[in-house]
Formats: C-alpha cells, structure tokens, sequence
C-alpha cells in the first residue's frame, strides 16, 4: 500500500546490477518492502537466499552464514574441493569453527558463484544490525569479488544502529555506525540507500479500510502512529473492535501495550530516562530537554525513534502513539516521577506549566494546590493554551479534597468544555465520564453532554441519544434549552434539512433573549443568516446584522461559528475576496495557538480563498496545516479533505485533488454530513473533467444536483457548481442540457448584487456552448468579457482558464496566431501564480495551437512553471536558467533563489549573468519587464 514508486526504484536499482539499503525505524515497513522484492525475484526465476538476523543471533560466529548454506543445493557443497568443504562444515557443525577463515571465505564465494552460473541471485538480509560479525567477514569478501549482475543484494537495516547508539542518518553519518559499515561491505555493485517514509494519510486510510474502519478513526490513526504502517494496523484493532464512536478514543490493546514496554524495556538506560522526561511535558521538545539537563537528547531522541516510540518535526517531539507516555510514566517508579516533574518545573517557560509539574510531584489531595491549578487554567486559557488549561482543570478535581466536591464537579465540567476547543477528545471523555458519575447538577450535567455533542463534530446529527439526555436534564430551564436548540439547529444543517435549522435557531434566539443569553442568541441569528443564503434568499441580511450588533462572543474556541466569521464567508461568496483574505489572517492571529476546529475552519477558509486568488503555494500549505490539525484533534476529515482538494486542483496534481475530494466524500457519507457531502462531489466532478474523464463527472455533478434539490439549496455563489456541470455536459455533446444548467444559474442570481462572478463563469460556459454551435463569434466576445471581469475580482486562475477556452475558439475559426498569443497568456499567468496542474494544461493547449505533438505523461509531470516561461517564451534559456528567471520576476532575491535552489550566492549571481547575456538586458528589472511583456 502506497509503495509503488519506492519498489520501483528498488527493482530498477537491482536491475542495472546494484544493491539496495532499505532504512528505517521498526515498524515502517523495510521488511515487507524487501520480502516483495524477493517474492518478485522468485517469481522471476532467480535464486533467493535469506536471512532473518535476530539480536540473539549476533554473538554466534557464522549464524547468518549458516542460515545462508542451508539454502544452497547439496551437490553444489559436494563439488567444493576438501579443505573448502570442511571449512563449510566447521560452520554447519559449530566445531572448529576459530580455524580455516581463507578457506570459509573462498568456499562462499565459489557457491555464490556456482549459484549465479545457474540463475541470478538475490541476497535479502533483514535485520542486518544484529548480523555476526564472523558472516559479515566471509559475505564482505565474496561481495566484492562476485559479477554484480548476477548476485545481487537487498538488505534491510534499522537506524540509528542500536547497538552502537550512532544517530546520525543518511549515508554520511551511518557510515561510523557498525551496521551502516556492514551493508556498504555486503553490497554487490552500486549501493542505492531507500530510507523508508511514513505512510501518508491516504495511504494509510486505504491500508486500513481492511479494517472497515471510519475515514475519522483511519485519519486519527495516522496522527497517533506518525504513519508508521506496524503501528497503525495494531492500533487499529482496538477502533475496529469499539464500532461506534470514531471520536471517542480506543483503549489501548493489550498486545501493543506489551509491545511497547517491551521496545521501551530494550533501550540502554539513559535513553529510558530522557523519554520519561519526554513523556511527562506538557509540550516536549529538544530544547526543553537539555534545559532539563539531557545534555544527549537529540541522540538518545534517535534511538527512541529507531525504536517506533516517537517521530520528531525539528525540535518538537511527539511520541507515537501517544500512549507510549503511558507506558514509560508506568514504568518508573513514583519517586522517579516526581523527581523529574520537579526537574521540569524549573526548565518550563511558562508559569502555568510549572504550576503543573509542581502538583505533579505530590499525589496528595490539597485545596490550596487545586485552587492554584485552576488559577494557572484559567491563565494558559486566556492565551490560547487550551490543551494545557484543559488538563490543569483535569489536574484540579484530581487533587480536590472530598469536601470541595462541588468545586471539583464544576472544574471537571471546565476541563471537558476547554478540552473540547483544543482538540483533546481524550480529556473530554475522561471528564464527562467523571461529571456523569458524580452528584452533579442539572446544569452540569447538560453542559457534559453538550461536551460530547459538540466533540462529534460533522457526526452531530448522530447525537440523539445524548440530545434526549441533555433535554431530560436541562426540564424547563430557558438558560440551558437555548444553548441545546442551537446545537439542534447545527445537527439539521450538517443533516441537509435547513428548514430545520432555522426552525430550530428561532427557538434558540427566543430562549436566550428570555435570559440575556447574548451569546447564543448571536449564534442561532447567525444559523437564520446561513440558511436564507443556501437557499438564495435575500433576507439573510437582517438576522446577519442583528447578531453583529450584539455583543460578540469570547475568542474561545467558537468563533468559526460566530457573526463575524459568517460575515468573512459571506464576503467569499460575493467575490470580496482580498477583504475576506485580510479578515481572516487576522482572525488567524486570534487563534492561531488553538489544535481544535476553530483553527482548522479558519485554515481551511484561507486555504479556499488563497486558491481563488491565485496564491497557489498559500492555499496549499493552510490545506496541509488544516489536515495535520484535524487529524491529531481526531476530527472529521471530510471538511479538510475538500479543501485540500481545491487546492490541489489549482496549484498541486489532478489526480492528488481526485484522491482527496473521493475519501472527502466517503468521510462526509459515514458522518452523514450533508454539507461537505456536496462539496466534496463538487471537487470530485472538477477534478474528473480536467482529468478527462466527462462521462464519470457528470454523474458526480448529477449526484450533486439531487442532493442540492432534495434540501431547497438554491444559492449558485456559495457551491459553483453550475458553470462546471455545463462543461462536463459540454463534452459529451449534451448542450442543450447544458443550456438549461446555465439558464437556471442565471435566474436564481438575477438582480442579485456581488454576482459578477458567477456571472462569469456562466458566461465562459456558455461561450463553450456558442463555440460547439459553429457561433465562435459571440463565444469570443463572452470570453472577453468574462476575462476582464475576472482581472477586476482578482481571480488568475479563471482568468486564465478563460485564455485558454478563447484558445480553443479562436483555433475553432482557424485564428491560429489568436489562438498561439491567448495560449500563451494563460501559460504566463498560471507559472506566475505556480498553478502547476493549469501549466500542464496550458502546455498541452500550446502544443495543439502550434501543431506540436502532445508530451507524455512522465515529461508532463515533471516540467515546473519555470520551465513551462523558459521552453515556452524564452527559447533561449536552459531550464534551471528559466527556474531562477522565474523566481526574479516573482520579487525573489538572490539569496532567496540561493535557499530555494539549494545553490550558492555566488552561483545565482553567475547565473543571472548569463541570463542578462542571452536575453540581452542589464538588470533585473529589464528582465523583469523583459519576462512579463512576452
């Protein structure tokens, strides 16, 4: 799963007579890698001899030498001449085994070499650290000595070597450790080092759908195992086994608790005791770590790595699974614990942590300590630390006295709700589980289960269990049915019955207006807002103004739910795109600390209006910062999904975007969420078109059109859906379909103001249409104008997708120059905003306006939009001279092409030199002029 690059550099490394090193850490996946090899191998014909090197093993003169002869044909011992075979015999037999070290070399060497006469030969050696040194010697020797197109070698080693502790990775640093000197002496020909990735999260989510599990458990099991595929597969037992929930955390298997006290008991002392150091921070990193006084942490990091207990992204470390922390806090006794809680106390920065670590230290119950942590809580709350408030709280009740229970009920109901906001689904769960089991009051009560209701996210409407809990206790009580009506008239909205959510938020609005219950009367007026816009009405205004002018609620976890978030979405909507932009990177700021579904719907909405404004890298990268957050909160992925399929298709791969908007929907189907259901078939139908495949996107759009008909969703800016349909309909000759799709689009944003853009896209799908008819004509004056609309929003990417259809009319009615200069305009535009799937595409429309044979997916794949400028505009340039060109007129400086390029400064000045030279300009902004008039 997720292999198929990777193998196939392998093979083609053995096929041209190398040698392969797999690294890794245990559980990535070496093995299987190498075992897939050798049964292709075998399947091949060829002569495959193993060996399974075990620690145990490593003090053993010529076990794995042994095991090696064992798998030789007899007659081939036979025809060794004596003193040869008594030499093999000594090693077979464990007698005598200090003598005759020429004779064991030259009688492997002349079996390897009978061996190959016959077929070729791979070697596999898995484990190659705990080899014995005594078989390294007598390998190493015929390695060098044997035709490396007949024997080759693939070997799997885990880094760093355990036994020497070595930390270094890469084949500069291995070569000191002992297992990095044995495989570069047991290679035959070439050596080519694989270090072994992580699996990504799709590939991870396809290895674990042989579990059936749901796509937010598979996306939580990536974040917890840090794509480690042993890891993932023994996690994902315990979620299999659970069923229901996919947000409510899966104990810990046994066996893999077993497992890793095992791996954990393996490793040398010191590294023991820098990752219980590791275990009981707050937030561990290197940093903290020597602070602390692991003057060797980064090494003793390593080896835990090497070990599969933890990943490490710069100086921040995160133990997979999380519940290694468990395990190692297990381990040590109590004394130990508070030893190094105290340590940690005075190496932390923030007062709030060592007010934690200092109550860690006594178990004892104490008021006054409790108190303090809640204090310290209510601190790190305040500036956005709501994972560490949430355990602070946690923290509190542990250590409250029996006679404060009240008090400890109520910090409990604390830690549950702050836990919630900072995407800690394990500290709700502990905390409501106490709150329900103590004597709490109704209101306690009813604020636990919307803990959990809040906690399902996109699953929400699945809730109505907890719903009819939270409704018995809450009675009649105005101040607690409001908060629960609005939670209702979420679930109806995720559900795709908005007529229900606004039913439902009227209600809300009543009841907290009753009680002065500003805040949720500001967000079910925001629900009555959302639902008029969805369904095209124009009186979303009204309640939209009415909550703006209310208080605004607190920055605390809700403000993607708040009327000023609402009013940022609805900018998206109206084409106000630099504005909704400039908003949202300030509430960006806002909440930038936060790991919970405030942050993600923030990133996501950056993402969206980023890959509309053309600032594809931008839109990538708030895509990738959502999803990484969603999985360790262990949301629902469906929402993160899409939006990185939007980016994807703007400024990433077709094929990426089709994978991610496929497990979007299937994410949005298993959490019955109507909402990113639809985007998701949206993204999915885009992505299908472009690649070529009409016939399944409209069956996507169809699909999309049913379930936007089935809710009375009738709001062409929000989903722009229409325009793509009618393209897809387009190209499979169904135009007068396609004419009512663009017709009923038309009607539904008559009159509307901010519709221009949508306008638009109406107008360049109709010009498809017009085209198709024979009426090139009016397609080119619809295109026009459609350009220019889109140049006054700001909006490259249709922008250029106009270009390239006005290509296409234009060559339609034989215009061929017309067609060459739009062509190219769109080629410029997409390498200036790096819209690498659009290039691609603008490249392939060139070559028809030029009459130039179509390149082949591999080349295609790999060209940049620097090269597309340098091949395409500017002949004369070499590719890399075409890449630091690019980079010039894009406002890079010399040392930022330097970073980029990983070149000299030096390099870059000579470079552009030669660049001024060829193109025959004396500075960059000559070249700058230069690059963007052609």
């Amino acid at each position: 799963m997720g292999r198929g690059s990777l193998l196939a550099s392998v093979e083609a490394q053995l096929a041209s007579g190398g040698s392969v090193l797999l690294t890794g850490p245990s559980g990535i996946g070496k093995s299987v890698l190498a075992e897939t090899t050798a049964a292709a191998a075998v399947r091949r014909g060829e002569h495959v001899l193993r060996i399974n090197a075990v620690e145990t093993d490593r003090w053993i003169p010529y076990a794995g030498l042994a095991d090696l002869l064992t798998q030789i044909p007899a007659e081939y011992l036979a025809e060794l001449p004596e003193p040869q075979r008594a030499a093999i015999d000594s090693v077979l037999s464990g007698r005598g085994v200090d003598e005759a070290r020429l004779a064991r070399r030259l009688a492997w060497l002349a079996l390897l070499q009978r061996c190959a006469q016959r077929r070729p030969v791979l070697i596999f050696i898995d484990d190659v650290q705990w080899l014995d040194k005594e078989s390294v010697d007598v390998m190493a020797y015929a390695a060098r000595r044997v035709d490396a197109h007949r024997v080759r070698t693939v070997i799997a080693e885990r880094w760093p070597d355990s036994a020497t502790g070595h930390p270094d990775r890469g084949p500069a640093g291995r070569r000191g450790s002992a297992a990095g000197t044995r495989s570069a002496a047991l290679a035959t020909g070439a050596l080519l080092e694989v270090e072994v990735p992580p699996l990504a999260a799709d590939e991870l989510a396809d290895l674990l759908e042989l579990y059936a599990l749901p796509a937010r458990a598979a996306s939580k099991l990536h974040a917890d195992s840090g794509g480690n595929p042993y890891l993932a597969l023994a996690l994902a037992g315990a979620f299999a086994e659970r069923g229901a929930a996919a947000w409510r955390p899966a104990p810990l298997p046994p066996r893999l608790h077993a497992l890793l006290r095992e791996r954990v008991e393996a490793l040398p002392a010191d590294v023991r005791e820098t990752l219980l150091f590791a275990a009981l921070a707050t937030y561990p990193t290197v940093d903290l770590l020597r602070r602390a006084g692991r003057t060797e942490a980064e090494r003793q990091l390593h080896l835990a790595a090497a070990a599969g207990l933890l990943v490490t992204d710069g100086s921040v470390v995160r133990l997979t699974p999380p519940a290694v922390a468990t395990v190692v806090a297990e381990l040590a006794t109590g004394q130990q614990r508070a030893a190094v809680h105290a340590v940690l106390a005075g190496a932390v920065s923030s007062a709030a942590e060592r007010t934690r670590h200092r109550a860690l230290a006594s178990t004892d119950p104490n008021a006054e300590v409790a108190r303090s942590l809640v204090t310290a809580g209510d601190e790190a709350r305040l500036r956005g630390a709501r994972g560490l408030a949430a355990e602070l709280y946690l923290l509190a009740a542990e250590r409250t006295p029996p006679e404060l229970d009240s008090e400890r009920v109520e910090w409990l109901v604390r830690a549950a709700e702050v836990g919630l906001t900072a995407g800690r689904p394990e500290l709700v769960h502990r905390a409501v589980d106490e709150v329900l089991a103590a004597d709490a009051t109704r209101a306690q009560r009813v604020r636990a289960r919307m803990a959990l209701i809040d906690l399902a996210g996109q699953s929400v409407a699945t809730m109505d269990e907890t719903f009819a809990a939270a409704f018995a206790d809450a009675e009649d009580d105005a101040a607690l049915l409001g908060p629960l009506r609005l939670r209702l008239s979420w679930a109806a909205l995720v559900d795709g019955r908005p007529a229900r959510a606004e039913t439902e938020a009227d209600r809300a609005v009543e009841l907290a207006g009753t009680v002065g219950d500003t805040v949720t009367e500001a967000m079910a007026l925001t629900v009555k807002a959302t639902v008029a816009r969805i369904m095209g009405r124009s009186d979303y205004v009204q309640p939209l103004r009415r909550a703006l002018a209310l208080p605004q609620p607190a920055v605390d976890g809700w403000l993607h739910m708040t009327p000023r978030f609402m009013a940022v979405r609805f900018a998206t909507f109206d084409d106000r795109l630099d504005y909704a932009r400039t908003e949202l990177l300030r509430i960006l700021a806002l909440v930038e600390r936060g790991a919970g579904e405030e942050t993600v719907a923030v990133l996501r909405s950056l993402s969206e209006v980023s890959a509309r404004l053309g600032r594809c890298r931008e839109a990538l990268d708030y895509a990738q910062r959502a999803i990484r957050i969603t999985q360790e909160a262990g949301l629902s992925p469906g929402p993160a999904w899409y939006n990185c399929a939007v980016a994807e298709l703007a400024g990433g791969s077709i094929e990426r975007a089709k994978s991610y908007a496929e497990r979007g929907l299937r994410a949005s189907e298993q959490e019955g969420d109507s909402i990113y259901l639809g985007r998701n078939l949206h993204a999915l139908g885009q992505a299908l078109l472009r690649c070529g495949d009409a016939r399944t996107a409209v069956e996507a759009f169809r699909r999309l059109v049913a379930h936007e008909r089935a809710q009375g969703v009738g709001e062409p800016a929000a989903l722009r859906w229409h325009s793509d349909f009618a393209l897809a309909l387009a190209a499979l000759d169904e135009l007068d379909e396609a004419e009512l799709v663009i017709r009923g689009a038309r009607e539904a944003i008559a009159g509307r103001a901010h519709a221009n853009g949508v306008a638009a896209q109406l107008d360049r799908a109709q010009a498809v249409l017009r085209t198709r008819r024979g009426d090139a004509g009016t397609a080119i004056a619809l295109l026009e104008q459609a350009i220019r609309e889109f140049e006054r929003l700001g909006q490259p990417v249709e922008q250029g997708h106009c270009l390239l259809i006005l290509g296409q009319a234009e060559r339609r009615r034989r215009h061929y120059a017309a067609a060459r200069e739009a062509v190219r305009e769109a080629l410029a535009t997409f390498a200036r905003i790096d819209a690498k799937p659009w290039v691609e595409e603008a490249e392939r429309n060139l070559r028809k306006a030029v009459g130039a044979p179509a390149p082949t997916a591999a080349a295609s794949s790999h060209r940049t939009p620097a090269q597309s400028i340098g091949e395409a505009v500017v002949g004369a340039l070499t590719p890399a001279e075409s890449r630091i060109a690019a980079m010039v007129v894009e406002g890079a400086s010399n040392r930022e092409v330097a970073s980029r390029m990983f070149l000299s400064i030096k390099t870059v000045e000579a470079t552009l030199t030669r660049i001024y030279r060829k193109l025959g300009v004396r500075s960059r902004t000559q070249l700058t002029s230069r690059l963007r008039a052609e």
